[in-house]
């Protein structure tokens, strides 16, 4: 099982204008130091600008490792400043939990809630401009280094000093590592695909991409989602 964790602090954010058209982002999440209500869709005061591709109850917080910023930093060392925890827009950073080892499915106790990994996180091209780097959000899906999102079981309280705690693994097989693997890299593999589309713990989503490329033998485009709109 997992170790028990230290939070490195909550983030939350308001969206803002962001982008070459000021579409609105709530990328840029501060820290806080007050408790907090944990709902089915997120921290309360948290807001998501885009709900159609962020938010929602499969998407609840996002968490991205503390650990890898020092990866970042040594191979993008020009980006140094801005690669310090909060970089990603996460709600939730620790040091000890990462893509290869939890998993799909895995269930945790925040303070007196109760989350669900659910799925990774699916790079757009925001990050390209959040970075300031053309190419960022191809990077990160290359890396496997995305973070990934929780959906909320059991609504609770949590502050910044909280643990958290994996109690349960009903998919020990399905490292997040795993499905980005397959989603990205081996992305025609049809046994992957027909267990993924199987997976019930997964986002639903993701459930149906899986599908949909096992039934058509095409993997969608990606050009949209990563690069930065004219």
């Amino acid at each position: 099982m997992l170790p028990t964790v230290r939070l490195l602090g909550l983030r939350r954010g308001r969206a803002e204008p962001f982008g070459p058209g000021s579409e609105p982002s709530a990328i840029r999440k501060q820290p806080f130091a007050a408790r907090i209500r944990v709902t089915r869709l997120g921290l309360v005061g948290d807001e998501q600008a885009d709900r159609r591709h962020h938010g929602g109850p499969d998407k609840a917080l996002h968490h991205y490792p503390a650990e890898h910023y020092a990866s970042w930093r040594a191979k993008l060392p020009e980006l140094t400043p801005r690669m310090e925890v909060g970089g990603f827009g996460e709600n939730l950073s620790t040091l000890g939990l990462h893509e290869e080892n939890v998993c799909v499915g895995d269930i945790f106790r925040l303070g007196s809630a109760t989350i669900q990994a659910s799925q990774a996180r699916q790079p757009c091209w925001k990050l390209n401009i959040r970075f300031g780097l053309p190419d960022m959000a191809r990077r990160v899906q290359d890396s496997g280094r995305t973070g990934w999102y929780y959906r909320v079981l059991e609504e609770g309280e949590t502050g910044p000093d909280d643990t958290l705690e994996c109690i349960e693994r009903p998919h020990p097989d399905w490292t997040l590592g795993r499905v980005l693997h397959t989603l990205y890299h081996d992305c025609l593999n049809g046994e992957a695909l027909s267990a993924l589309a199987g997976l019930e713990a997964l986002a639903p989503g993701w459930r149906t991409l899986a599908a949909k490329r096992l039934s058509s033998g095409v993997v969608e485009e990606w050009s949209r989602r990563l690069n930065t709109p004219d």
